[in-house]
């Protein structure tokens, strides 16, 4: 072994130059293999923190206007949802709606004695927090099952709204009082988020604000028994059959109603994700197949170059075995040098990335793992073999009485 790895040394040693050019197209290839992963994995990771951390089998519904007509009603009806939807959707739906909800929106002002800002609220269910993303939530709680049913005058505001009411830091809002439409509301959750400045109360309560006590917003679908794309289908489908009888609009109309189907839309996400990495890996070795190639060219020239070596080994008994072994360990070795260099280049540059990013909502802690290091140490170890064989194949072939003639 002490002979191998000396041997190895000298190959190295013999033609610096060129094995420093040769090993830069490796470490430029690991280093582009290092970064293009980190940044698919923190596009990922942003998925999975905005998506799947969150209640996703879930359909939201917005009406809108008829496009075509429909037993005898024209087009451009406005579609409006009621109290009667509530019921009807679950009872109709019995095998994919496990629960339905519903808002309220209602404009104004919110104000205290040191500030005010104008904002409309959402009168909302306690369901309406597994919309928001884990840790959003800095003090005090979300809307609760006996806020509804007190129809209590309590408000969640995001950190944005309190920092203005109760200034200068906003750590004053929770337990704070906050009027709004002339209502003195008392805070019980302040919350922060980059993309949200929603203001939350009690859909009861909202109800009792609302001039038309009738009148929803939009319909929000908890769903069961949803495990693949055709079930979140079928699921969606029944509920446009459902509000299409009641509403008596074409169920394939479009434009009556808007559906976003979250399970539908995680699931396609999640694939996109796979794919995304599979490109990102495909990318990368192709990068890095540039390098290996002038690996394997440095192998060819060195047994070029050694052939007399070769014959005279050979020829006072050594194995071919022994041959094939030193060829490809001087292949390996070259390319695991450089491509570690590439590594550490790569999680270098990846840790900057992630410090300036700083888990915003596109990319989220791009950087790499143990695991995808260990599988770059594969790659490595198989694309330095690879870039060997070849090479050492030809020097097996290479007679003994051939190459002590060769000068």
């Amino acid at each position: 072994m002490t002979d191998l790895a000396r041997e190895i040394m000298q190959t190295l040693s013999h033609n610096k130059l060129r094995t420093a050019l040769t090993g830069i197209a490796v470490t430029w290839g690991i280093f582009m293999l290092i970064v293009l992963l980190s940044m698919a994995r923190g596009v990922t990771n942003a998925f999975d923190y905005n998506m799947l951390s969150r209640n996703t089998a879930m359909i939201r519904i917005w009406a809108g206007k008829t496009s075509v007509p429909y037993n005898g009603n024209r087009e451009g009806r406005y579609i409006e949802f009621d109290d009667k939807d509530l019921k009807a959707v679950p009872a109709r739906n019995q095998k994919y709606v496990e629960a339905i909800s519903s808002r309220v929106s209602g404009g104004g002002k919110l104000s205290t004695s040191k500030g005010e800002v104008s904002q409309s609220y959402s009168g909302v269910y306690p369901s309406e927090s597994s919309r928001l993303n884990p840790g959003d939530l800095k003090q005090g709680r979300f809307i609760n099952d006996r806020d509804m049913q007190e129809k209590a005058k309590v408000i969640v505001i995001p950190m944005y709204y309190a920092k203005q009411l109760f200034p200068p830091d906003g750590e004053g809002a929770l337990g704070g009082r906050v009027n709004c439409n002339g209502l003195s509301m008392k805070v019980v959750g302040v919350y922060e988020s980059r993309n949200r400045r929603d203001v939350y109360i009690p859909f009861t309560t909202a109800r009792m604000l609302s001039s038309d006590q009738n009148k929803l917003d939009n319909l929000s679908i908890d769903l069961k028994n949803v495990s693949t794309e055709a079930d979140g289908t079928a699921a969606e489908d029944g509920i446009r059959e459902t509000l299409s009888s009641i509403h008596n609009f074409d169920s394939k109309d479009d434009n009556a109603i808007y559906v976003g189907n979250y399970f539908n839309n995680s699931l396609t996400g999640k694939a996109a994700m796979g794919i995304l990495d599979t490109c990102v890996w495909v990318l990368g070795i192709l990068t890095l197949l540039t390098g290996i190639v002038g690996i394997s060219n440095i192998m060819f020239v060195t047994v070029r170059e050694r052939t007399h070596e070769i014959g005279i080994r050979r020829a006072i008994g050594a194995k071919p075995r022994k041959i094939l072994t030193q060829v490809i360990a001087e292949s390996v070795s070259i390319t695991v040098l450089f491509g570690y260099i590439g590594i550490v280049l790569g999680m270098m540059v990846t840790q900057l990335i992630a410090h300036f990013v700083d888990d915003g909502e596109m990319l989220r802690n791009p950087t790499v793992s143990l695991a995808i290091a260990f599988e770059v140490t594969l790659v490595l170890i198989v694309s330095g073999a690879l870039a060997g064989l070849f090479p050492a194949l030809k020097a097996l072939k290479v007679k003994p009485v051939e190459a002590l003639r060769d000068e």
